[in-house]
C-alpha cells in the first residue's frame, strides 16, 4: 500500500490530424510540485491536466512533457496560400543573393517549407483545438495509470525494505533489554559505590539534596523508558505502512523519534554491550530514514 515518489510513464498517440508524445516522471519532494510543459495554444488543456494529476498524485516533484506535431498528411489542407507565396518569394530572393556572391545553397525540400512559420495554419482558437484537447484528455487516464503502477511497484519494494529494517530494530531492542537485565548486578554495585561516596561526604549536607542526587544517578542509568518508546515507534511505523495514501511525512517524523531514543540509549548505556547495540540501532535507523525519503 506504500507508494514511491519515483515514477515514469510514456505514451504516444495520433488523431485529429496530429501526433503527440506524453512523458510523465517524478522524483521525491517535500510536497506536490507539478511542472507541466505542453502547447499553450490548446485552450484549457493545462488546467485540465493539472487538475487530474493533482487528484492522482499526493506528493513528489512531477514533470509532464507533451509534444504535439501536425500530421504531414493533413497539413496540405491547412496551408495558408498567402504565407506560402511570401515564403517562396523570400527563399527565391535569398537564393539570388547567395548566387550573386558565389554561394551555392542546398536544395530546399517541401518539408522545410512546411516548417516555416505561417505556412501551416496553427489551431489557435477554442473551436479548432477542442477536438484535439478531447483526444489528448481521453488518453491521460492511461498515462497516469501506468505512472502510478510504477510508483506502486516501487512502493512495494520499499515496503519490504522498511519492514525488514523494523524487524532489525525490534531484534536490537530485545537485545538491549537482555543486556540491560544482564548489567543489573554491575549497576547495583556501581550505585552502592556512588552511595558510599556520597554518604562519606554527606556530613552537614541536606538530606533531601542527597536523596535527589541518588535518584538522579538511578534515573540516568535506566533505559527502560527508551526501550518502551522504541517498541511503540515500531508498532506505529508498521501501522503507517499498512495505510493507504501519502504517509511519507509522518514516517519521516517518526524516524526522528527513533533516532532520539537511540541517542539517549547510547548516552545512558554505561556498558559496552549496550553501546554496541545502540550504535547498531542508529545505523539501522539512518538506513531506514534514507528509504523513507522516497515514500509518498
Amino acid at each position: 500500500m506504500v507508494n514511491s515518489m519515483t515514477g515514469f510513464a510514456a505514451l504516444s498517440g495520433a488523431g485529429q490530424g496530429y501526433r503527440w508524445n506524453w512523458e510523465l516522471r517524478s522524483v521525491n519532494g517535500k510536497g506536490l510540485d507539478l511542472r507541466l510543459r505542453m502547447p499553450d495554444w490548446i485552450a484549457g488543456l493545462e488546467q485540465a491536466v493539472r487538475a487530474d494529476l493533482g487528484k492522482a498524485v499526493g506528493r513528489g516533484s512531477v514533470t509532464l512533457n507533451l509534444r504535439v506535431s501536425r500530421d504531414e498528411v493533413s497539413a496540405a489542407t491547412a496551408i495558408d496560400e498567402d504565407a506560402l507565396r511570401a515564403n517562396l518569394n523570400a527563399l527565391a530572393h535569398i537564393e539570388q543573393v547567395a548566387a550573386a556572391q558565389g554561394m551555392q545553397l542546398a536544395p530546399t525540400r517541401a518539408a522545410d517549407i512546411l516548417a516555416l512559420r505561417g505556412v501551416v495554419q496553427a489551431a489557435s482558437g477554442e473551436e479548432d483545438s477542442a477536438p484535439l484537447k478531447a483526444a489528448l484528455l481521453a488518453e491521460l487516464p492511461k498515462l497516469i495509470s501506468g505512472f502510478n503502477e510504477m510508483r506502486a511497484n516501487e512502493g512495494a519494494a520499499l515496503n519490504t525494505v522498511l519492514m525488514g529494517h523494523l524487524t532489525t530494530i525490534e531484534d536490537l531492542v530485545r537485545q538491549a533489554m537482555d543486556a540491560a537485565e544482564a548489567r543489573k548486578d554491575a549497576m547495583s554495585d556501581t550505585l552502592r559505590g556512588n552511595l558510599a561516596r556520597v554518604m562519606d561526604n554527606a556530613d552537614g549536607a541536606d538530606a533531601d539534596r542527597v536523596a535527589q542526587e541518588l535518584a538522579l544517578i538511578a534515573v540516568k542509568s535506566d533505559i527502560r523508558e527508551e526501550l518502551d518508546r522504541l517498541e511503540a515507534h515500531v508498532l506505529a511505523a508498521r501501522a503507517l505502512l499498512g495505510k493507504s495514501g501519502p504517509i511519507g511525512r509522518k514516517l519521516d517524523f517518526l524516524m526522528q523519534e527513533f533516532n532520539r531514543e537511540a541517542n539517549t540509549l547510547c548516552s545512558k548505556s554505561q556498558d559496552s554491550a549496550l553501546t554496541r547495540i545502540g550504535l547498531d540501532l542508529k545505523a539501522t535507523i539512518d538506513q531506514m530514514r534514507e528509504q523513507v525519503q522516497n515514500v509518498e
